[in-house]
């Protein structure tokens, strides 16, 4: 055992474990090593500072546990420590563990307590304290491998090696750091000798990146019983299939290259039924889809009613289809096709997808299919209306409302159906119609739609209709939750149409296999896991109760607790937990793939193969993990609407005619302030949603300046003799700007306030809201300044500014709210963490990275405030083109940005305007400039091309109240079948039979209790003996008398005492002058002749014990250290020195001993 254990914990590992070189019987589980010294008067030694934890497994000597042998059955029996201690792999440092040897005496076979056989008679609480798992040469904690389980925010096993790397560097250096100070104590002072200590051990390496993922397997195959159950234990009402390749190229080994297809089945709460790689997708299922059948059949679950597809959901009106013939078990299945490869299969037909009415087309052929509740929408945009209300946005239109919803707002709060056969038909082909031809050309002349190819894919596709329609009488939407927005308690909804979840799977699917690839049976139990922790959280995601503050994914334990707390306390203590069905036998993963290929994968983790198989893995160095969280919310159809960047007034539905015969008028919404807007939406269109709302003050406005203001001419007369002639001083482009001043500020002195103006008089932007005549006044005047030479603002300039910020709409005049720099959550990316809340304020990293690395100001964009982007219209109409300056060119962008800059120097160098306005010129960058420029840009020609198109309205609603929507449940229902049966042993600590040594000899008698004996024995000599009376002079009873040691011969004329009884008070008849009485003589201790006349007995001579020393010097009482120079022991006239013990050095030690002496 010296050999596996290091040198610094060889010494208190023995004095723990043994004593007289035997093994103590009372051990512990655990044993902390000890700890340095605080005060040192010796040059330390390194062993304190670096020792390890011990573990001790030895569950035959510590809890007596009966154990049986796994070839006979007979008991097995203590054999003794084994040879070996293990390096176990923690969090931070290594921890030693040494165990026990247990032999069956029938047939003679020795096992390790650390064996899988050996821990699987434990019941489980004690199976747990063994929290290792073991490999052939290192062992490591199961904490670090519960750090690999979750499959998510970059969790790769290179980099949990470099987190251990860290924190047992950090660890090794801080010990090292301690004993280095302690020793560089002895070096400062001054000593007859140069001080010499000894060097430090060195650390032990950290296994590398495929080791880890081998405990991981391990980890997993111990938990594969439950995984199956659970998996194969998944029931639903509306299923989805779907295949995908992505994950089939990290299957290698023996099995690379022979799997297609991974096909799904998951159902409406986004739980996985089944998932299977398959050769081929067709006939290649059949097998699958029958086991998922009989698995309803056997647990006597009702069979689901929608089946959701993305190819194969119908062929003709008589003819059935090969889906419905492989569920034919399942006569009343109703197949639908999934709307968005319906959607996908027409988008085909266009020419490109980056054309700039793609994305209308693609929102307005989800407007064909869906149309959405009235009383979701009303309360949306009632909730909408006090929402802009609060934030100050004067003049609050429909057409404002329906601009601020997003797409997120309605895939969340409102619900939709499908509008019906008939009606999808007749607007899918007016639709093509308004779009084809050369009403679908963009500026260079290209058409959106390739008619000839579009009219045979329309003709193929159209009798899918009928598959995309919703099945009346189920409902799709479940109630999740509400929330509440200014005042408003929105219910928030889940939607099961489709195969979205499914796809999101199907994503997240290729992380489940860390590294880029897996052999077979690797890749069998990283997905097999990771389906059983999708569904756990997504079922846990589909109750209404809490979730429980203790999370685990290891049945076992749970099933163990719940059992032995309803037997204590009547009480489950993990109430959220439900005992999987058993497993019904499905084939599930490769397991499918290879009883395909006719290889069958056998898994026992005992044999040599398995342990090959195991260590056999990729370290993975490449790859990217986006999270292991499924989005609810992304609803690709609804991403189609709001992704078409243009909103017009002049969206049509279909003619009266056609929307009397396809939809009745809708009834009345509840009462609420925007009522009228859910009604209008049936004979005027809103528009697209993918302007941004009005959360900030000015959002991505687009202005025309040509349009944007209004003659004045009559209150430029009026206003002539307000206006005070400008000084010599100013320029004739500053003069020239007096008559639009004047004209704002006589109009701003017939209206003393914005809010006294009517509605009607106002100038609108391009998002419907009013002021922006004042705004660009205001931004006209700023913009003539960037001539003037000087920094300067004259007291005329100053309050003609003044004036014209007054004139502001009040919404206007508010401070700008700045767009965040940073994101509160990763929505993409190598790190995503949809799920994560920061417990931090967000943004500080930003800005500390900010300050740290450059001083140039944050740069915002000029669509941050509509003045600010007024003031950038006006300047890119200005400069349109680069200019020339000397032998080189000066660009457009640098012309604006330094126009504005001058005048954003000007107004910040001016006290009084700062003082009376809160106009905010922020810093504009090249970049910033240049991408709100494009988005302008595109906007504008999608405006244009947008114009004059009748579409149908994308926000329709129906004429009747959709269905209700279902309420979660409490709590998960329990599976139906026979329960998975648990392994969980009874405990048996206490019952093991102890072997006991035998005793031939008569056992002693009990020895009284006797005073504990403070100084040492006195040196051998006479021994006091109890002497007959005899004929005495004078002295009657007992006398004690010490006779010589020399003495020869024994006074005693009795037979001498066994040489078994004490030799002490002897009771001797002596002839003793004057006494009578027994006397006590002191016997001497050699007797060699007997005066008695009995004949002496023979004296046995006593065994001579062979003296072993078992350690190569004394041990300390007080520290436990070897009591030599070495250590720091010293010893004078019988008294030690001890240097954990003593306060004082040993020469101040050893001048008080010699005084004392």
């Amino acid at each position: 055992m010296s050999k596996t254990i290091p040198v610094q914990d060889q010494r208190w590992i023995a004095n723990t474990l043994f004593h007289s070189g035997k093994l103590r019987p009372d051990l512990k589980l655990w044993y902390e090593p000890p700890v340095p010294a605080l005060i040192y008067h010796q040059t330390p030694t390194p062993d304190r500072f670096f020792t390890h934890r011990l573990m001790v497994w030895m569950p035959y000597h510590l809890w007596k546990v009966r154990m049986s042998c796994p070839a006979c059955g007979k008991n097995l029996t203590g054999y003794g420590v084994h040879k070996r201690a293990r390096k176990v792999l923690d969090i931070d440092r290594y921890y030693l563990m040494v165990t026990e040897t247990l032999r069956c005496t029938v047939c003679s076979l020795n096992y390790l307590s650390t064996s899988q056989t050996v821990r699987d008679q434990l019941d489980l609480p004690h199976q747990k304290m063994f929290r290792l798992i073991l490999t052939r040469k290192y062992a490591c904690d199961i904490r670090v491998i519960r750090l690999l389980r979750d499959r998510t925010l970059g969790n790769s096993p290179a980099r949990l090696v470099r987190q251990l790397k860290e924190n047992h560097g950090e660890e090794w250096l801080n010990r090292l750091a301690h004993y280095l100070g302690e020793c560089a104590d002895f070096v400062d002072r001054p000593s007859l000798f140069p001080v010499v200590c000894q060097e430090p051990p060195e650390p032990i390496d950290i296994p590398t990146s495929r080791w880890l993922l081998s405990v991981y397997g391990r980890d997993i195959l111990c938990r594969i019983d439950h995984i199956k159950a659970s998996i194969t234990s998944t029931f639903g009402t509306i299923l989805k299939m779907d295949s995908t390749k992505k994950i089939t190229k990290k299957l290698a080994g023996h099995g690379r290259g022979t799997a297609l297809w991974v096909t799904s089945i998951g159902n409406e709460v986004g739980q996985i039924l089944t998932s299977v790689l398959s050769v081929q997708e067709g006939p290649g299922l059949d097998r699958m889809v029958a086991g998922v059948m009989e698995r309803y059949r056997q647990a006597a679950v009702p069979p689901p009613v929608l089946l959701y597809v993305d190819c194969g959901c119908c062929v003709s009106e008589e003819a059935t289809s090969k889906l419905q013939t492989r569920f034919g078990q399942w006569p009343d299945l109703n197949i639908q096709l999934d709307i968005w490869h319906f959607m996908r299969r027409l988008a085909v037909g266009c020419t490109t997808d980056a054309h700039p009415l793609y994305p209308t087309f693609m929102g307005c052929l989800s407007a064909c299919i869906f149309e959405w509740d009235a009383g979701d929408l009303c309360l949306l945009r009632q909730a909408k209306r006090k929402q802009l209300m609060q934030e100050g946005v004067p003049a609050i239109t429909d057409l404002l409302v329906d601009r601020s919803i997003s797409k997120k707002d309605l895939s969340l709060y409102c619900r939709r159906r499908t509008r019906g056969e008939e009606a999808t038909i007749r607007l899918i082909e007016r639709l093509l119609q308004e779009l084809g031809g050369a009403n679908g050309r963009d500026l260079m002349g290209v058409p959106l739609l390739d008619e000839v190819r579009m009219e045979h894919i329309w003709r193929v596709q159209k009798r899918h209709v009928k598959c995309i329609q919703d099945l009346p009488g189920v409902p799709l939407y479940t109630e999740v939750g509400t929330t509440k927005k200014a005042g408003v308690i929105l219910t928030r909804y889940r939607c099961a149409r489709g195969s979205t979840s499914l796809e999101s799977f199907h994503c997240h699917l290729n992380r489940f296999i860390p590294g880029t690839s897996a052999n077979a049976l690797n890749f069998q139990l990283y997905l097999l896991e990771g389906l059983n922790r999708w569904n756990q959280d997504r079922g846990t995601a589909a109750v209404t109760s809490k979730p429980a503050s203790l999370l685990t994914y290891s049945g076992d334990m749970a099933h163990c607790v719940n059992t032995n707390s309803l037997k204590v306390f009547g009480r489950p203590f993990v109430p959220t937990f439900r005992p999987p069905a058993k497993y019904t036998g499905e084939l599930l993963g490769v397991d499918y793939l290879l009883s395909q290929t006719g290889q069958p994968l056998v898994v026992d983790p005992d044999s040599e193969e398995i342990e090959n198989m195991l260590e056999d893995v990729d370290e993975g160095e490449d790859e990217e993990d986006e999270g292991f969280g499924e989005d609810e919310t992304h609803d690709v159809t609804v991403s189609s609407l709001t992704d078409d960047p243009s909103f017009s007034v002049s969206h049509f539905l279909p003619s009266s005619e056609s929307l009397s015969s396809t939809w009745p008028a809708a009834p009345p919404a509840q009462p609420a302030p925007s009522s009228q807007a859910v009604v209008s939406t049936l004979t005027a269109a809103s528009s697209t949603l993918a302007a941004a709302s009005f959360i900030q003050p000015a959002p991505s406005s687009t202005l025309a300046a040509a349009s944007s203001t209004q003659p004045a001419a009559s209150s430029t007369l009026a206003a002539a003799s307000f206006i005070q002639p400008a000084p010599s001083s100013t320029l004739a482009a500053a003069s020239s700007t007096q008559p639009v001043a004047s004209s704002t500020l006589a109009a701003a002195s017939s209206t003393p306030g914005a809010s006294a103006s009517s509605d009607e008089s106002l100038a609108l932007d391009s998002s419907g809201m009013p002021g922006m005549d004042r705004v660009d006044s205001l931004a006209e005047y700023l913009v003539e300044l960037r001539n003037q030479p000087s920094l300067a603002l004259t007291n005329q300039q100053v309050s003609n500014i003044v004036a014209l910020w007054q004139n502001l709409l009040d919404y206007d005049k508010q401070r700008v709210v700045f767009a965040a720099r940073y994101r509160s959550k990763l929505d993409t990316g190598r790190f995503r963490s949809p799920k994560k809340r920061q417990e931090f304020t967000p943004g500080v990293e930003s800005v500390k990275r900010h300050a740290l690395t450059t001083t140039a100001p944050l740069a915002q964009w000029p669509d941050c405030c509509r003045l600010i982007e007024t003031i950038f219209v006006r300047l890119c109409a200005i400069h349109k083109s680069p200019k020339k300056k000397g032998t080189g060119t000066v660009s457009r962008w640098d012309l604006i940005l330094g126009d504005y800059r001058k005048i954003r120097q000007r107004i910040l160098a001016n006290a009084t305007v700062m003082q009376q306005t809160n106009l905010q010129l922020v810093d504009v960058s090249h970049t910033t400039l240049v991408q709100w420029h494009n988005r302008r840009v595109k906007r504008q020609d999608s405006a244009v091309l947008m114009q004059g198109l009748q579409l149908p309205s994308q926000l329709s609603v129906a004429a009747d109240p959709l269905l209700p929507a279902n309420v979660r449940p409490p709590s998960a229902p329990p599976h139906s079948g026979p329960a998975h049966q648990y392994h969980l042993p009874s405990s048996t600590v206490g019952q093991a039979q102890v072997k006991r040594k035998r005793n031939i000899t008569s056992a002693p008698a009990e020895k009284p209790q006797t005073q504990r004996q403070l100084f040492p024995a006195p040196p051998p000599g006479a021994q006091l003996v109890m002497l007959t009376p005899m004929a005495s002079q004078g002295l009657t009873g007992p006398v004690l008398v010490a006779a010589p040691q020399a003495l020869g011969v024994s006074l005693s004329s009795a037979p001498p005492a066994p040489a078994a009884a004490p030799p002490v008070q002897k009771l001797m008849p002596v002839a003793t002058q004057g006494l009578t009485g027994p006397v006590l003589v002191a016997a001497p201790q050699a007797l060699r002749v007997s005066l008695s006349s009995a004949p002496p007995a023979p004296a046995a001579a006593p065994p001579v014990r062979k003296l072993t020393r078992h350690v190569p010097h004394n041990t300390c009482k007080k520290c436990g250290q070897f009591r030599t120079a070495e250590t720091g022991h010293s010893q004078y006239k019988g008294v030690v020195y001890c240097p954990s013990i003593e306060t004082v050095t040993k020469e101040q030690w050893l001048e008080e001993i010699k005084k004392k002496k």
